[in-house]
């Protein structure tokens, strides 16, 4: 939401955190899915004529279903795209080895999302999963400053690298994750680049609306931000603060 923010400042956003239901990363396929369509039905009523699942777990387990079941029901004229496919198409710009790794949930690994989307773009890459069920927890109850913490940052990297030591490249796969993009660098060799998705997303996204004038006509150009969640504000309103560089104040909904 920052990165797009900054990209896009004239267009209007409505920001959604399923706040009270979330984390997404371990939940089943089919409710990952039943929580997404919630929210996208609420967006789109809202007067969202586009949505973003800024969710790599949801982007996984929901987007194929709702773009082609869903949307040609509720809203053929309105589009929901995911953060999974702006970062696959480029991926392979970034690796001089062709080794990738992909850090994520355990949903968005166990879903083979990345594995599916970078073979189409670049099939000669290599392509390593593992999952960090650990990660998001630490950072929404900001605990990633010690030793505990720093024992599953550096179990889980080890094991990536582990898989290949000539990874290059590695997807940060969770957009949470950028937040200990430092904690992560520390178990990697200084040859290893991390790739946080949300430049690549914002970049994707004003790309998309340039090719797409029949949905970019139809979003509103006020430069307004609002946030909505759907668990207590005050608690958002601080965590999303340290996400979004700026005071946040939201307002709470039922879903």
């Amino acid at each position: 939401m920052k990165e797009i923010v900054k990209e896009l400042p004239q267009y209007d956003f409505l920001y959604l955190g399923d706040n009270a239901r979330a984390p997404y990363g371990s939940r089943s396929f089919e409710t990952v899915y039943e929580y997404t369509l919630q929210c996208v039905k609420h967006l789109f009523d809202k007067g969202c004529h586009l949505v973003i699942l800024a969710c790599n777990t949801a982007s996984a387990k929901a987007l194929r279903n709702i773009q082609q079941i869903d949307l040609p029901q509720i809203a053929s004229h309105k589009r929901v795209l995911g953060v999974i496919r702006p970062t696959t198409e480029i991926v392979g710009q970034y690796s001089i080895t062709r080794h990738v790794g992909v850090l994520g949930t355990a949903g968005t690994v166990s879903s083979g999302s990345y594995l599916v989307e970078i073979k189409k773009f670049f099939p000669d890459l290599k392509v390593y999963q593992e999952a960090c069920p650990m990660w998001v927890p630490l950072i929404e109850n900001n605990e990633t400053d010690n030793e505990g913490a720093e024992y599953f940052f550096r179990r889980h990297v080890h094991h990536l690298m582990a898989q290949s030591p000539e990874i290059d490249t590695i997807i940060l796969g969770c957009t949470h994750y950028p937040l200990i993009a430092d904690k992560i660098k520390k178990y990697l060799p200084q040859n290893v680049q991390l790739l946080s998705q949300g430049k690549i997303v914002a970049s994707g996204l004003k790309n998309y609306l340039e090719r797409h004038p029949e949905i970019e006509v139809n979003c509103s150009k006020n430069g307004t931000v609002n946030f909505y969640t759907t668990d207590v504000p005050q608690t958002f309103d601080k965590a999303a603060t340290m996400f979004f560089g700026k005071e946040v104040k939201s307002q709470q909904l039922s879903l």
